[in-house]
């Protein structure tokens, strides 16, 4: 640590010989991690095996003279709702759900009016008569029962602080208000009781009543000493908060009158090199932290020394991942909230997941698939429940509902932690509890205990373990939790109580804390984060229910003291530190955003001779060009590749897929990656058109070879809806189709069926003679030209070729509209460069592919766009001057080869890289 620590000066005086024996002391400090940096200050000022004194936190030192334990926030909860239903009238009691949102704010009311030991009774009828002045306007006979109820509350409130004062006090438990009153009120019994016992108090700040009493009553009857950490710059200012409350006690306390204030000290004055650093946003912030820290992790002495806190709890996940691999060691000693705990996160999703569950049908228990996918990709539970394959089939297979028995029967190989997941949740709270408790220990059991990420991973796994298990504890005690829903309501509560606690080695590397646990420590290297208005200090937070003039009447704390112990805090950070950076977010708006603390403000205001105080922004490195298309060079292995597709066929989307974006070419047909499958739960246009194509395709398969007839196709619109159903009940698969929008899209489908074959009838009925040829049959064709590095196969899918009066037609379906425009072509030259021609491309390839099979027939290609039928088959045109050109000629065919081999050498060609298309 720094040279000379406040806790180095409190060894000293331990070790002094001053105290008759240090068995009979004890030392009491303002919290419990300050005891193990004590203890190794009292161990470097000794050569000698000696006993340490008692060392206790200032909450422990005041329960042991209240003999009351303490209570924690969750058990006080159900305990106030218990003493609640005593005292309220039946009709008129909450569900513990909506209770609980009032009672937290009315409980931290009463542990205030208790720490500064006012009436309680005075205090509460204050707040019920402040409410009846405010409903004055209000006639009597027009008080509605709402108002009535409203001010009856008020009324209740001496009531519900008397019994529950009563209750906890027969049952030796409290809360910390109700033990510091107590210890107040046995207060002469302890000073009779501890015999030789002395006290040292060391490095406290502000002191609420009952503390002051206790200290000013142990310090008249010599039974304490009491040793602050004031520094003279703080402490001379009258107008300096950071030493507000060590003026009052300096003032006002009895025994300052004959005994010296101990001790003013000089430090902060000394040499300081401050650096203020702004950057956007908490995200910024982590990693300019982790930067400044991977300078002093250079030395493992320096790391020892350096200190980085957090002034937001959001801030930590962030910084352990942007800190380096040379910190081979670090220490978390701070709250973290149990709202961002990935383990909370899970249970909430299961919460979720079976409550879903048993609304929509408690008999067959009918999962949701989002929420059996967000369970099952979650980070605790996809590494370890086997169930890669259950995700796929489920994507794979649309499956949108799923029952109990049928998610069982897809998964085979089940896992413990899959059997514990999707339990079911239908008997009762308990055994839900249960079966969430053996969940988080499987969970722990597949952790690491040597990895340093996963063991963070467990300590926030363990929170939420421990908040289960007390809630198994109430709820075998408490019977108020009948549904999942309420249940859950009392979890979120709750979990808002719970913090997360890390194990480290806390004389070891580096600390990492929050300002609170900062207290009494002293630090060579400090480095403070989210030093913003609101954030430090925190800003007016007013989570009472008694306004802030009562409160300053009373003499209870308000934002002012509040921000008066921030600010002590924070300058006891600097106080004895030589090196300090000052982290702050530069952005102003945002949920993370403010303005720059007055703390800052204040430094560079007040600056001291010998601080050396430099400002800094540091922005994001902005590239000069927004983006760079990706360029990816031809090596030998994709020239392979591309060899291996000329082979085996080249289709004509590829080569649209190349025209659109040669990077999305390289993704598909290079490195052959496929789309992630996932649940379409509404139908996507592309499944509408394969269903669409597929339903054609088996209408009109018997007619194969043969003339088509008026009454063949009135015979194929009998079955229409029959084979539109079974070619969903294909392509969808276990998709639902007879609800909401799929049944929409299955309506959609059958009526351009229907639409289709009204035109077909139509134009046979007109004198059109029609035969079909094929239907959805790939053909191929090699194209060799001497300017190819090799032979290329052609090769698609062809949706129809018939032979209507005379002439071969092959017909592309398209679901979407198409306009005439789309398929006619007026020059060459530009076929290949624009994406706009694809549909050319791929119709003038069918043409190639079946040439061969012509046997002197004229041919046209073209397509039937079921959103535009009335406009029939749009055939490809070449416009030349004023003609159009629709029978596919020789003329034509050799350009469209022309242009496909001025294509197919671009993509073939080693020297030209892929290059992105926007």
């Amino acid at each position: 640590m720094v040279e000379t620590t406040f806790l180095d000066k409190i060894a000293s005086i331990i070790l002094d010989g001053s105290t008759n024996s240090l068995s009979d002391l004890v030392v009491v400090l303002p919290n419990k991690r300050a005891k193990v940096f004590l203890i190794e200050a009292l161990r470097n000022k000794t050569e000698n095996t000696i006993l340490a004194p008692q060392i206790i936190s200032i909450e422990d030192f005041i329960q042991d003279i209240a003999g009351i334990r303490s209570i924690d926030n969750i058990e006080l909860v159900f305990e106030f709702y218990e003493v609640y239903l005593s005292v309220t009238d039946k009709e008129k009691q909450q569900p513990f759900e909506l209770f609980a949102n009032w009672g937290k704010t009315l409980l931290q009311d009463f542990n205030e009016i208790d720490r500064y030991l006012l009436e309680p009774n005075h205090v509460l009828s204050y707040l019920k008569d402040i409410e009846d002045i405010k409903h004055w306007s209000v006639d009597a006979e027009k008080r509605t029962p709402m108002i009535d109820n409203y001010l009856q509350f008020w009324s209740l409130l001496p009531k519900y602080y008397e019994a529950l004062y009563s209750h906890l006090l027969n049952k030796g438990i409290g809360y910390q208000g109700l033990i510091y009153r107590e210890s107040v009120s046995n207060l002469d019994h302890f000073s009779n009781a501890i015999g030789n016992k002395e006290f040292l108090f060391a490095g406290f700040n502000a002191l609420n009543a009952s503390e002051e009493k206790i200290v000013q009553h142990l310090l008249a009857t010599e039974k304490a000493r009491i040793f602050w950490d004031a520094d003279e710059t703080f402490l001379n200012d009258p107008f300096h908060d950071a030493g507000l409350f060590l003026r009052r006690f300096k003032e006002s306390w009895k025994h300052y009158k004959s005994h010296p204030f101990e001790w003013i000290v000089g430090d902060f004055k000394q040499q300081k090199n401050i650096q203020v650093i702004g950057t956007p946003k908490t995200i910024g912030q982590a990693k300019i932290a982790g930067k400044i820290v991977e300078e002093y992790a250079k030395g493992e002495s320096t790391l020892n020394k350096t200190a980085v806190v957090l002034g937001e709890e959001n801030l930590l996940v962030p910084l352990l991942y942007s800190l380096p691999a040379s910190v081979s060691a670090l220490n978390i000693t701070m709250g973290y909230s149990g709202k961002n705990n990935p383990a909370q996160i899970l249970i909430a999703k299961l919460f979720k997941l079976h409550s879903n569950a048993l609304s929509r049908n408690p008999n067959s228990y009918v999962f949701y698939y989002k929420d059996v996918l967000d369970v099952l990709t979650h980070p605790l539970v996809e590494p370890y429940s086997k169930t890669s394959d259950l995700v796929n089939t489920i994507n794979q297979n649309n499956y949108t509902f799923i029952t109990y028995n049928k998610l069982f029967e897809l998964n085979q190989s089940q896992s413990d932690l899959f059997l514990l997941l999707f339990h079911k949740w239908d008997n009762g709270c308990m055994s839900v509890l249960e079966t969430i408790s053996n969940l988080l220990l499987q969970i722990k059991s597949n952790l690491s205990s040597d990895d340093e990420g996963e063991k963070i991973t467990k300590a926030f796994v363990y929170s939420i373990f421990k908040v289960i298990n007390k809630l198994m504890n109430y709820y075998s005690k408490h019977k108020h939790i009948d549904t999942i829903e309420t249940l859950f309501a009392i979890y979120k509560q709750i979990i808002d109580l719970a913090e997360v606690s890390f194990e480290g080695e806390p004389l070891n590397g580096l600390q990492i804390m929050g300002v609170l646990e900062s207290r009494v420590l002293d630090f060579e290297t400090v480095i403070v984060t989210s030093m913003n208005e609101g954030k430090f200090p925190a800003g007016k937070s007013q989570n009472s229910f008694i306004p802030y003039d009562v409160k300053r009447e009373l003499g209870l704390p308000t934002f002012k003291e509040k921000d008066a112990i921030y600010t002590y805090h924070f300058y006891h950070l600097l106080q004895r530190a030589k090196n300090i950076y000052l982290l702050y977010n530069t952005e102003s708006e945002g949920l993370d955003g403010g303005e720059k603390s007055r703390f800052i403000t204040q430094l560079e205001v007040e600056k001291q001779k010998n601080h050396n105080i430099t400002q800094e922004i540091y922005n994001a490195a902005l590239p000069d060009v927004a983006y760079r298309p990706i360029v990816i060079p031809k090596s030998e292995s994709v020239m392979l590749r591309l060899k291996e597709i000329a082979e085996k066929g080249f289709s004509p989307s590829a080569l649209t897929s190349y025209i659109r974006n040669p990077i999305q070419f390289y993704m598909q047909k290079i490195l052959r990656i496929r789309e992630v499958e996932e649940v379409e739960e509404n139908i996507a246009l592309n499944t509408l058109g394969t269903i669409i194509h597929e339903t054609l395709r088996v209408l009109y398969e018997p007619y194969i070879g043969k003339f088509l007839s008026a009454n063949d196709i009135k015979n194929c619109i009998k079955l229409i809806d029959d084979e539109v159903l079974r070619q969903f009940k294909i392509v969808y698969k276990e998709g639902e189709i007879k609800k909401g929008r799929n049944l929409l899209a299955f309506e959609v489908a059958k009526r351009n069926v229907l639409n289709f074959l009204k035109l077909e009838l139509q134009e046979i009925e007109n004198g059109d003679a029609v035969k079909i040829i094929a239907l959805e049959q790939t053909y191929e064709r090699l194209l060799e030209h001497p300017k190819l590095p090799y032979p290329v196969l052609i090769k698609g899918n062809v949706d129809r070729i018939e032979q209507r009066n005379g002439k071969i037609r092959i017909i592309d379906y398209k679901t979407g509209k198409v306009d005439g425009k789309e398929v006619a072509l007026k020059q060459w030259d530009k076929l290949t460069d624009e994406i706009k021609n694809d549909k050319i491309i791929q119709v003038l390839a069918y043409a190639f592919m079946y040439e061969p099979n012509l046997e002197g027939q004229e041919i046209e290609v073209g397509i039937i766009s079921f959103k535009n039928l009335k406009s029939g088959f749009l055939p490809f045109l070449f416009k030349i001057d004023k003609t159009e050109i629709s029978v596919i000629n020789e003329e034509i065919s050799g350009s469209y080869i022309e242009q496909m081999v001025l294509l197919l050498n671009e993509i073939l060609d080693k020297d030209i890289p892929f290059r992105e298309k926007f």
